[in-house]
């Protein structure tokens, strides 16, 4: 039997806080990876954009192989007291907070080219591909062992986003008034020394969150150690036939491309564009704002309408905002900020159930196949999640060298107005893939999924008996 329900108590509020805090943990270092590390590494180290968009997109080959390796060993794992998941959120998270303030050495700003671009590759690689991967993983598998039901996975999914939206706040609406600072043409310049210390703090943040998440959760769903003797032709023969696994592994990539190209161009419009870093950090608060109000009615909509189908609803909605901020052509911080709220809407419809349907996925593969590899498939998912951040550093580290961004043309007029450009064409582009690939390539609309979960369900009463 691959899985059955432990004696545990009651799901409730604090499971949904535990999780929670675990993607808190997760985007401390995330976000700010995404946010910040092109703009330090560019104005603060002085490699070019086009460089660090570079190596963010080839340490995306190392993890096709540590991603799925962690997978396997997930899978592998026995179960323990707190469960197959938890154990390796407490080891992993000192080694994955350390691995990310290593990477802000601002310290090194004035050695050798060579030396700041090698440390620069090392470190993101160890954060990345080996202690983010290593803690990430178990964590996403987590869900299907926290809950059964898909009503309760779509509370874990909502407070997931939650927790993501609320570092993403910390990070967008404290760090622009501590990072920056004015220089005598009265232009916002990237402290180094204070975003390092800046990391030092989501750092300690992290390792924090990792620990309520750790003390707070419990595994319900008992999912038994994998022990049949591993056949890569056999994986990677079932995971591309698997149509939803392949649909996710598209649609979660166009949405990191969105959600992240969004994040890292507020280090460039804001302080760049706008010269309003008051505007920059008022934005992250905005974030939360919109994914708050959607979340008290997102587990609703989708019960009403169907996780696919609310997805493919906000991301239409989210090109149609940013079109219309890019007509505007407005000078005016404060308007953007309104708009890019609105479109944010359309981002959070899709961020707050996402998680819930990578569980779809992990149940509707269980029913086709008769096995359930939560770790594998959640490996899969996380490497897409990558992908999209490479895709959107590299998307956006070429684009910034295209219009001839770098630190001594940062405020031209002709590079400021790029940067307005690409902060809502490419958002927009991406939203409209991301609701094309929602429609044609994700298979598990609202009936499908509802169908899996009474197949599952009368499996597990036959296995009980």
């Amino acid at each position: 039997m691959d899985k059955k329900i432990r004696t545990a108590k009651k799901f409730g509020m604090v499971d949904k806080l535990g999780y929670m805090f675990g993607d808190f943990g997760n985007d401390f270092t995330f976000i700010l990876s995404s946010m910040m590390l092109m703009k330090f590494y560019s104005d603060v180290m002085g490699v070019s954009v086009a460089l660090v968009g570079t190596m963010m997109m080839a340490a995306r080959i190392v993890d096709a192989f540590t991603d799925v390796a962690m997978g396997q060993i997930v899978d592998r794992s026995r179960p323990g007291k707190k469960g197959k998941f938890l154990p390796w959120i407490r080891r992993m998270c000192g080694p994955v907070a350390f691995a990310s303030f290593l990477m802000y050495a601002s310290w090194f700003a004035d050695m050798p080219m060579g030396f700041k671009v090698g440390w620069m590759f090392g470190t993101y690689l160890l954060w990345g591909s080996i202690f983010y991967t290593g803690i990430n993983i178990p964590y996403g598998s987590m869900a299907s062992a926290i809950s059964g039901d898909p009503k309760e996975r779509a509370q874990l999914s909502s407070f997931r986003t939650i927790g993501q939206t609320l570092a993403g706040t910390f990070i967008g609406v404290v760090l622009p008034l501590l990072v920056y600072y004015k220089d005598a043409k009265g232009n916002q310049i990237l402290s180094g020394p204070k975003t390092t210390l800046a990391a030092g703090i989501c750092s300690v943040g992290a390792i924090i969150c990792y620990i309520l998440c750790y003390f707070m959760s419990t595994e319900r769903v008992k999912i038994e150690q994998k022990t049949e003797k591993f056949d890569l032709r056999s994986l990677l023969k079932s995971l591309v036939t698997n149509k939803a696994l392949i649909g996710i592994v598209v649609c979660s990539i166009l949405m990191l491309l969105v959600q992240l190209t969004m994040q890292s161009m507020t280090t460039y419009v804001y302080p760049n564009y706008f010269g309003n870093v008051q505007a920059q950090a008022a934005v992250g608060m905005v974030g939360l704002i919109m994914t708050l109000l959607l979340s008290t009615v997102v587990v609703k909509l989708q019960v009403k309408w169907g996780r696919k189908e609310l997805s493919i609803v906000g991301s239409l909605f989210g090109a149609a905002m940013f079109i219309i901020t890019w007509l505007t052509h407005t000078k005016n911080a404060w308007l953007y900020v309104g708009l890019y709220g609105l479109a944010y809407l359309g981002l959070a419809a899709f961020s707050l159930v996402c998680w819930a349907m990578i569980t779809d996925v992990i149940d509707d593969t269980e029913v086709r196949t008769g096995e359930r590899s939560d770790g594998t498939i959640y490996a899969v998912y996380s490497f897409a999640r990558k992908m999209g951040q490479a895709t959107s550093a590299g998307l956006t580290g070429f684009l910034l060298s295209l219009i001839g961004y770098t630190a001594k043309t940062a405020f031209d007029p002709a590079v400021t107005k790029g940067i307005f450009d690409l902060s809502c064409l490419v958002p927009a582009f991406g939203f409209l893939l991301l609701a094309a690939a929602l429609w044609f390539l994700y298979p598990l609309n609202k009936k499908r999924v509802e169908e899996n979960a009474l197949i599952l369900q009368e499996k597990a009463e036959k296995a009980e008996k």
